[in-house]
Order: structure tokens, then sequence, then C-alpha cells
């Protein structure tokens, strides 16, 4: 792949905006190799789109977009991995799954958590609370704040689209 011109308008969003985002990240996260790691895969996005795209009037804002999108996925694979790392630190030595088992499991949840991610926030809560900590939809409700009406429709709208996904 060849570098980017100082006439193209990659270039010039890098070197106008990338330490800007960097700091933007690095407030957000409070971390700056993570911040460092965003910020990069926001421009890796960039690469990809023709160079009239890049051209933009609000440059920050454009970037701000596919930066919080990464952030989120970033923070949510992170909290999984801690959540399910938390619950393995509490199972006894001799039930501990394998390294290998561990990684089989992790790939899995991963995987669940992408097929996921295309449901709405509260829908997605619900289906988690229902088939991870085994709660009832009234339960689900108080703890969403929606009627359980709405608690059914979540659980539909989830299930519907994790069979469209499988079937595709």
């Amino acid at each position: 792949m060849a570098l980017a011109a100082p006439s193209d308008p990659l270039h010039t969003l890098y070197s106008e905006h990338h330490g800007w985002l960097h700091g933007w990240l690095r407030r957000k996260l409070g971390c700056r190799e993570d911040a460092a790691d965003l910020a990069q895969d926001t421009f890796l996005r960039l690469l990809a789109r023709p160079p009239a795209e890049l051209e933009l009037r609000e440059p920050r804002a454009f970037l701000t977009t596919i930066a919080h999108g990464l952030m989120v996925n970033h923070v949510r694979r992170r909290d999984l991995e801690r959540a399910y790392l938390a619950a393995l630190a509490a199972q006894p030595a001799a039930t501990a799954p394998s390294p290998e088992e561990r990684a089989l499991i992790l790939d899995s949840l991963l995987a669940i958590d992408a097929l996921l991610d295309g449901l709405p926030t509260k829908a997605r809560q619900a289906f988690l609370m229902s088939q991870l900590e085994g709660l009832k939809y009234a339960e689900i409700a108080e703890r969403l704040g929606v009627s359980l009406s709405m608690v059914k429709k979540y659980m539909l709208q989830a299930m519907t689209h994790c069979m469209g996904i499988a079937e595709a």
C-alpha cells in the first residue's frame, strides 16, 4: 500500500486531527495506550473510503462518530473479558477450563456479543438478563423500567434477530 501524499485528504485529515482525536480518546478512556490504538483504528477505517469522501466540512465530528463506535466496541469487549475472567477466578481450580477451552469460550462469547450488536440497547439487555441471569420477564421489566409487554417485544425482537442471522 502506498503512503498518502501530502495533498491527499487522508494525509491532511491525519496531520491536522490525529493529535486532537488521540487526546479526546485519552480523556474518554483514561488510558493512553488504548487511546493510541483506537485513534489508529479510526484512521485505518478511513483508508477504505474514496478520497472524495474525506473532504469534510466537520472533520472532528466525523472522526468522533467513528471513534465513538470503536470505543463502545472496545469497552464492551473489555468488560466482557473482565466478567469472564472474574467468573473463571471464582471457580475452583479443578473445574476451571483449560487455556484452550477458555479461548474457545471467549471466542464464543465475542461471537454472541457481535450477534447481539445489531439490537437496540434495551432489547439486548432484556435478552441477556433472560438468557444469562435467568430473570423472569417481570423482573426484567422492573430492572429496565419498562412494562411487561415491552419486555415481551424486546425478547421477540432479539429472538427474531438471532434467528434471522442464523438462517443467513
